[in-house]
């Protein structure tokens, strides 16, 4: 197997909203706005529910977005991960992403599983409550297995 970057993805969260559950787990809901570049270039805006154990530990990614291509398609985008609390700043995150369009170039993503990785950074701008979420998106590629 290899990988092939397909974008880079870069958002904020401009609202959201939390609860807390027993044992210390939280709820979220986070509206997400930016863009990405790259293979698929275009204004990102999505929707993330991610579930998080605690205040200050690792959370869970459940995401649902759109990508308004530069060239007018629509990608369809589901995320699914994990977040680690650490490093402060910077903290790591991984997962795997799924692409739906119905337009070519685009349509290639129905057939095609990618993984990510990235960082939750510290909001650039201090008046800012969002860090900024940058990932690097990249198709798995298959490959045969030796005999």
């Amino acid at each position: 197997m290899r990988l092939n970057t397909i974008y880079r993805l870069t958002f904020t969260y401009p609202r959201s909203w939390s609860i807390d559950l027993e044992g210390g787990w939280q709820q979220h809901l986070f509206l997400a706005e930016g863009h990405c570049q790259g293979q698929i270039s275009g204004r990102f805006t999505g929707c993330n529910f991610p579930l998080r154990r605690t205040a200050d530990g690792p959370f869970q990614p459940d995401f649902r977005a759109v990508i308004e291509t530069d060239d007018g398609a629509t990608v369809m985008v589901e995320w699914h991960g994990y977040g680690r609390a650490y490093p402060p700043g910077r903290r790591q995150i991984v997962g795997s992403v799924r692409h739906l369009s119905d337009r070519d170039p685009y349509r290639r993503l129905n057939d095609v599983v990618c993984v990510c990785v990235g960082e939750v950074r510290a909001a650039a701008d201090p008046d800012s409550d969002s860090p900024t979420l940058v990932l690097d998106v990249a198709e798995l590629v298959w490959e045969s297995l030796p005999q």
